[in-house]
């Protein structure tokens, strides 16, 4: 190994030991909120593309953790940014941790592509720039990934909380 070699993994194993612990502030920090809200789920910490994922699922059908998520994943939001800044109080460090709850992110993730992927498709068969409802930046974020992967380019235009996202012809 070369010297570059060595210290670009040295420096990528010191990326890997901080998003684990910020995975788990976080997951100490949503126990406790957890355990105040007298809510039952487990956490489930990893790394996902260079940032910290935590997840709190449930086993039972109850329909308690939807109280987390909120109307159109509000609730959620707001949980994330206040994990976010639990982190950075502990670190110092600016946090870009992704939360979820009971799964809604993923299926948020799983709708977005798909709509990320058809608009895609609709502007290769017209030629035309298609302009999307207003987004989160996470939702954003999955629609311009699916359309790169179409082999098209997307932009985010406006300003919050109306951005928006407008995917254009090759």
């Amino acid at each position: 190994m070369t010297e570059g070699t060595t210290s670009a993994a040295a420096e990528g194993a010191d990326t890997l030991t901080r998003l684990e612990q910020e995975g788990e502030i976080a997951a100490d920090y949503l126990e406790g909120l957890l355990d105040i809200a007298d809510l039952d789920g487990d956490i489930d910490m990893d790394v996902e593309a260079d940032r910290a994922s935590v997840s709190i699922i449930s086993d039972s059908k109850s329909r308690d953790l939807q109280k987390l998520v909120g109307r159109d994943g509000e609730v959620l939001e707001a949980l994330q940014e206040l994990t976010r800044l639990a982190v950075h109080r502990e670190t110092g460090d600016r946090s870009r941790l992704m939360l979820d709850i009971a799964g809604y992110r993923a299926g948020k993730r799983a709708e977005l592509s798909e709509l990320g992927a058809k608009t895609a498709a609709e502007v290769k068969s017209s030629g035309e720039s298609v302009r999307l409802a207003p987004m989160t930046p996470f939702e954003r974020k999955v629609v311009h990934d699916a359309v790169k992967a179409a082999g098209l380019r997307s932009e985010s235009e406006g300003e919050e909380p109306e951005r928006f996202v407008v995917v254009l012809p090759a």
